[in-house]
């Protein structure tokens, strides 16, 4: 393989990890969720990043290369999901809303930084740029209920 290629593979392996660890942060949310929409909410949420992990390993199967077997998900959460816990155990939907956020904000970044690499081929730089339209919406909702009167912070 060539450095390019290699070096795209990267990048998609890179979001993989920060999709499973929304995947799992997500998820884990839902699990602890009281309010049945956050709960619907959280798991579609979890269910997506899911699937465009899936989509993003096929593309690295397609460009040649092994799909990475590890993942953060087995230790401890990462990036922005890693004070997800502490918001849970304080039981009150805006501080995990607040959290869930800022894990989105963390994955922003990352596929901010993604679009930024001048070698990505036009289909990965497609794929990665659909599904970052897509969990930027994700944030807005989340930002959006966060502030909403019906999770506002009493």
């Amino acid at each position: 393989m060539n450095a390019t290629i290699d070096h795209v593979i990267t990048v998609l392996n890179d979001l993989v990890e920060v999709l499973k660890d929304g995947e799992y942060g997500f998820k884990t949310a839902a699990d602890d969720a009281k309010a049945p929409e956050l709960k619907r909410l959280f798991h579609n949420y979890s269910n997506q990043r899911a699937e465009f992990a899936s989509h993003l390993q096929a593309r690295v199967l397609a460009l040649g290369a092994p799909v990475e077997k590890h993942g953060s998900v087995t230790g401890s959460l990462h990036r922005g999901w890693i004070n997800l816990k502490a918001a849970i155990s304080t039981n009150e939907p805006h501080a995990v809303l607040a959290e869930a956020e800022r894990g989105e904000d963390s994955a922003l970044e990352s596929y901010k930084k993604a679009l930024e690499t001048e070698d990505l081929d036009s289909e990965t730089r497609t794929l990665i740029s659909h599904q970052y339209g897509a969990i930027r919406a994700v944030h807005d909702r989340v930002k959006e209920l966060r502030d909403s009167p019906a999770y506002k912070k009493p």
